[in-house]
């Protein structure tokens, strides 16, 4: 039985106490891939790990909410993740494209505005862009992302494609969000922190737990933070990768990627119970 692990700071011991004091007020709010899911070369052959959803299956009767929380499009994330039609996650929630969609358990719909017309304009001008340079496009459909994982070089690449990538989103209203060896062009106004902050609102949530693994996650990071300093308390745990240190440092808890987050999540269990 896996016991819950010490923050490392006053203010995430004061988060999860919080929690487990209340936990029907508690919201878990997590991303999916490299959180949930362990990443892979090919983002479409991402699934959640076998463990994730029994997990999360047994606190969702404990907490006031689960949330997820991806960059993804929702629909991919409760494919990927088999959540729809799971005994249990009834209340589930998938806010996908940053909180652009929304995938409610409850009527298995999918909820979005029209996509920004800078999007289609994108994906019209990368492929003579990437020529030659042994990436992969992965479309969105409200985003597009450019992984340099598979190319001869993938650090090299993602740092040569930084600038291009940079103009060309700006030339046509989108802003460039720099994650693990991938380079994602998006409109502006899409990020984790601003869908956790509202979710969190919306069900009044008396304590948050954020789970995250990437550069994405941070604008996430400091939602919780600001929910800190009006009166929220709250927990930042990070599925660890030595690939991205930023959150690491700033996390009250920090665990072995997907696995370790599975273990978290039945300690939250056992010690709820």
């Amino acid at each position: 039985m896996s016991s819950l692990p010490t923050p490392a700071t006053r203010a995430g011991q004061d988060g999860l106490a919080a929690l487990l004091a209340d936990p029907g007020k508690a919201l878990i709010a997590l991303d999916f891939d490299g959180t949930l899911a362990p990443i892979v070369a090919d983002p479409e052959l991402a699934r959640a790990h076998p463990q994730a959803l029994d997990a999360l299956v047994a606190l969702a009767p404990k907490v006031a909410a689960i949330a997820v929380i991806t960059g993804r499009p929702a629909e991919v994330a409760v494919r990927n993740g088999g959540f729809a039609h799971v005994p249990g996650l009834e209340h589930l929630v998938v806010l996908g494209h940053y909180g652009a969609e929304r995938w409610d358990a409850r009527t298995g719909e999918v909820t979005a505005p029209e996509p920004h017309p800078g999007v289609a304009a994108v994906r019209a001008e990368l492929p003579g862009l990437l020529e030659g340079s042994g990436t992969w496009v992965e479309d969105k459909g409200r985003a597009v992302a450019v992984h340099t994982r598979r190319a001869a070089d993938p650090q090299a690449a993602f740092e040569a494609l930084r600038e291009p990538l940079t103009a060309l989103a700006s030339r046509h209203g989108l802003i460039l969000e720099p994650g693990r060896l991938v380079l994602e062009l998006r409109p502006p106004g899409m990020d984790k922190g601003v869908a956790l902050s509202d979710y969190a609102r919306e069900i009044g949530a008396g304590s948050v737990l954020y789970g995250g693994d990437d550069l994405g996650d941070l604008p996430a990071y400091s939602a919780v933070d600001t929910l800190r300093t009006t009166g929220t308390p709250g927990l930042l745990v990070c599925s660890g990768s030595d690939e991205v240190t930023e959150l690491r440092e700033r996390a009250d808890v920090v665990v072995d990627g997907p696995e370790g987050v599975v273990e978290l999540l039945r300690a939250l269990v056992n010690r709820i119970s």
